[in-house]
């Protein structure tokens, strides 16, 4: 009996496969566009301890998807008023953001990353990025009713 996936799941599958495809070296100049919206630290994966990984460290917010030696699936959601552990992600992502209210990130040492309120325009929702492998942070989302939800695709290099 064929096992059929269901449609968030095989669209994550789907993006996988694509951005597995992609090389960094490849990439296309960033434009307005394209450039990251929301300033987030990044630095040398190799100095973070492993067991700040987000499936490790923030089980309750990153469930995998799909894993393989090219990619890794993360379904990622944050309820509403939650605070995330600190966490990080070694490896370059795309994110697929389908739904967030007001939040706030921090790094390590507690330092406001990114407050979403301090935004001249606000984000509109879904929203697709590209980002760089992220340092040890934290998440809360400010909401009292709209959890957080994303998909992350890591690209493995």
């Amino acid at each position: 009996m064929k096992r059929l996936l269901s449609f968030p799941t095989a669209a994550c599958v789907s993006v996988a496969l694509i951005c597995a495809a992609c090389t960094k070296a490849e990439e296309q100049p960033a434009t307005a566009e394209s450039e990251n919206v929301l300033g987030y630290k990044t630095g040398n994966p190799n100095e973070w301890p492993a067991e700040l990984d987000a499936v490790i460290a923030a089980p309750g917010n990153h469930k995998i998807l799909l894993e393989n030696e090219s990619v890794r699936v993360l379904e990622v959601s944050l309820a509403p008023n939650e605070v995330e552990p600190l966490h990080s992600h070694r490896w370059p992502s795309v994110l697929y953001i389908q739904e967030a209210g007001h939040f706030v990130d921090s790094d390590a040492d507690g330092n406001v990353i990114f407050d979403t309120r301090a935004l001249d325009v606000p984000l509109t929702f879904p929203l697709t990025m590209w980002k760089e492998p992220e340092a040890p942070h934290s998440v809360t989302n400010l909401s009292d009713d709209t959890p957080i939800r994303l998909v992350r695709v890591e690209i493995k290099n």
